[in-house]
């Protein structure tokens, strides 16, 4: 996989794609965020056997502060996962990496883009809102610790050509291995 910092404007901040090596780290994040976390395996599997997945991670200084993933099918991209660690949430790291994930997904070819979130999870719903994702429909019972629905949102994706802004756009095809 060809390696390529993008750096956000701070200069502090790198995305860059996830590799194995991170996995353990994340599997700590995803248990900090989550109460039905992936895990180690689902990670390993998602990085060397789905050629659908790309993940990237938000570090600074080498430590990372946050990760996000998603699956590329023809021209859609479907987040998997978005988390940031509980010390540096409500920085506005989240949407960061959630812009990073979507200018990748545009330059890797996807159009449009879609999630899931808890419906009670009105801050994730107005940052995707924000970022111009709508709600499209309910997947009832769809989160196996408490059988919550999960609200379907999409966004449709800006056009970014490969050669353009090629400092921010790519994150190093994020974890194609």
């Amino acid at each position: 996989m060809e390696e390529r910092e993008n750096r956000t404007e701070s200069e502090e901040l790198v995305f860059r794609g996830m590799t194995l090596d991170d996995v353990g780290t994340i599997v700590q994040i995803e248990r900090e965020s989550f109460t039905a976390p992936w895990s180690e395996e689902a990670f390993r599997t998602e990085l060397t056997q789905n050629h659908f997945a790309r993940y990237m991670v938000l570090e600074r200084d080498g430590a990372i502060l946050g990760y996000g993933g998603m699956w590329l099918i023809v021209d859609e991209a479907h987040v998997t996962n978005i988390a940031i660690r509980e010390p540096y949430r409500g920085q506005g790291l989240g949407e960061l990496l959630l812009r990073e994930l979507m200018r990748t997904a545009s330059w890797l070819g996807a159009k449009r883009m879609t999630l899931e979130v808890r419906v009670s999870n009105n801050t994730a719903q107005s940052l995707y809102r924000k970022l111009g994702f709508y709600p499209s429909g309910l997947r009832p019972r769809y989160y196996s610790d408490n059988q919550e629905d999960a609200l379907i949102m999409w966004a449709e994706l800006e056009p970014d050509a490969k050669d353009a802004d090629s400092e921010t756009a790519g994150a190093a095809e994020l974890s194609e291995e």
